[in-house]
């Protein structure tokens, strides 16, 4: 190649400011040619549309574009995109689904946001199970909760979960997909036989660890920036009837995490004696127990675990999940004890559910339907999501647990604090993790009000800064940086790769501009 790779993006930033400027307008020769295409009527600039995919969950960040796509099928993608990628001005693309990025990942600012969830149910987006019931061949835009309810009426379900199911395939595969089955069976990039990408060049690709493995890998974990993921293959399993759900209460952050880290130790895939679940979270002294994490406790024992939480003013929690069926519903209690033999949690603070597999996995549900009843749900979500090494989880603690959030007393929403392997993930995959064999995820997943939110924020700067000069080496999961510089130090080693396979993917800098990785203008 004649050019180097930092003056070719170099040069494409700039035509990218100049799209910015020109955008796309109803009145305009390009508006004109999107008229003369066969997607024209689905096509959407109504107001209210405009309004909506100028938004996300998060509430903080605004970007209006010019149009709306309401696809029936992969087939409407691929147009638009082939015609951007072929015009004189290239426009962006945002693929967006239940839009719950929290900082415009899924905005695209005068270009075309693509309403993913108006695809409509065929052979290729549907949900479809293989007859040997090994795998289910499921649509981009398909929500996860969808594919449970199709999986469980056959008895079956895939392994790997986020908390929150009403996100959509494609949506999770372009970042990690995470919860308390990663350290057992990885995230959900890492179970996935088989994707179809369109890039921004508008070819349409099936690709596998074994076909076009360079998109496959790009693509999973890259953040919507090689390719829209319109189908995944998901390898699927024999379902479990019910679980077995405990969550354990510490005042000591050591005992915490070395029980963590011993739980987590016993994970193999097909080892039916390892836990299925775990997570741990902290209770705040100004928290509250009437939140998705902690209205888990029965009411009987509330008042003894607020006297602990006002005496301690932070108590961790660690909360597992043994899975079970007609087979093992004689022995499960026994494996469950066997697991938690030695564990250092405070003696009468172990609490227990018996739940369907079902209502498990849809737990957040409940609590949103509950927040949407009192105007909770669709308001600012300043959150922060981070990976620590384990080597560092203690000196976090400290410093941010102990210190800013106890200092600032604003938390109050569900923060988040558990060990993964690492080896359960592929590094092949854009997806950035630390180089530790153990790391922890921190979700501090805080609701403020419309006035309020930049004092979140402030906190999140504060965290950052911390972990800066403390030679904390953090990775942010759901990442956002607003400098070239800050994504440079994000992807480390893999930044040269993430690069070229831009270039190779998407060499127009199409799609995703509201990651502003290579768009810093969005």
């Amino acid at each position: 190649m004649a050019f180097a790779l930092p003056s070719f993006f170099t040069a494409i930033m700039i035509m990218s400011r100049l799209m910015a400027f020109i955008g796309i307008s109803k009145n305009n020769d390009m508006s004109s040619k999107l008229q003369a295409l066969d997607i024209a009527p689905k096509l959407s600039y109504d107001p209210l549309a405009i309004e909506s995919a100028s938004q996300d969950f998060g509430h903080i960040v605004k970007a209006v574009p010019q149009a709306v796509l309401l696809p029936s099928s992969p087939r409407d993608i691929a147009s638009l995109v082939n015609f951007s990628y072929s015009n004189s001005v290239p426009f962006s693309i945002a693929a967006r689904g239940n839009s719950h990025s929290v900082n415009g990942q899924a905005m695209a600012k005068n270009g075309v946001v693509i309403d993913m969830t108006s695809i409509k149910n065929g052979n290729e987006t549907g949900i479809r199970i293989a007859s040997d019931g090994s795998y289910a061949d499921v649509g981009g835009q398909q929500f996860w909760i969808d594919v449970l309810n199709a999986t469980l009426g056959l008895g079956l379900t895939p392994v790997s979960w986020t908390d929150y199911l009403y996100l959509t395939v494609g949506g999770t595969l372009s970042n990690a997909g995470i919860s308390g089955q990663t350290f057992r069976y990885g995230p959900q990039i890492s179970n996935v036989y088989e994707i179809d990408v369109i890039t921004g060049t508008a070819d349409f690709v099936t690709c596998s660890p074994n076909n076009n493995s360079d998109l496959f890998y790009a693509a999973l974990g890259g953040l919507g920036q090689f390719g829209i993921i319109t189908r995944a293959r998901i390898p699927l399993k024999p379902a479990p009837k019910r679980v077995k759900w405990v969550r354990m209460l510490y005042t000591d952050f050591s005992d915490f995490t070395r029980d963590q880290e011993l739980l987590i130790s016993k994970n193999g895939r097909n080892d039916n004696k390892a836990l299925n679940y775990l997570e741990g979270s902290l209770l705040l002294d100004q928290g509250s127990l009437d939140n998705w994490r902690s209205s888990f406790f029965p009411p009987q024992d509330q008042p003894k675990i607020i006297s602990l939480i006002t005496k301690f003013r932070i108590v961790y929690c660690i909360e597992i999940v043994k899975h079970y069926d007609g087979q093992t519903k004689t022995t499960v209690d026994k494996d469950l004890q066997q697991l938690l033999k030695g564990l250092s949690y405070l003696p009468g603070f172990m609490f227990e559910k018996d739940a369907k597999y079902e209502e498990f996995l849809n737990r957040v549900h409940s609590e949103e339907l509950k927040l949407k009843a009192k105007g909770l749900w669709d308001v600012p979500h300043p959150w922060l999501n981070l990976f620590i090494p384990k080597s560092k989880i203690s000196d976090f603690n400290d410093g941010v647990f102990k210190s800013i959030v106890l200092q600032r007393n604003i938390t109050t929403g569900p923060v988040l604090v558990y060990p993964m392997n690492r080896k359960k993930w592929d590094d092949r995959m854009s997806a950035v993790i630390p180089d530790e064999e153990i790391f922890y995820t921190v979700g501090l997943l805080q609701s403020s009000g419309f006035d309020d939110w930049r004092t979140f924020e402030d906190q999140n700067k504060e965290i950052l800064q911390f972990c800066e000069k403390s030679g904390i080496k953090v990775k942010q999961y759901l990442p956002h940086y607003t400098t070239k510089e800050g994504w440079v130090n994000h992807f480390g080693s893999k930044w040269s790769t993430f690069q070229k396979r831009k270039l190779q993917f998407d060499p127009k800098l199409l799609l995703s501009p509201g990651q502003r990785i290579f768009n810093n203008n969005q």
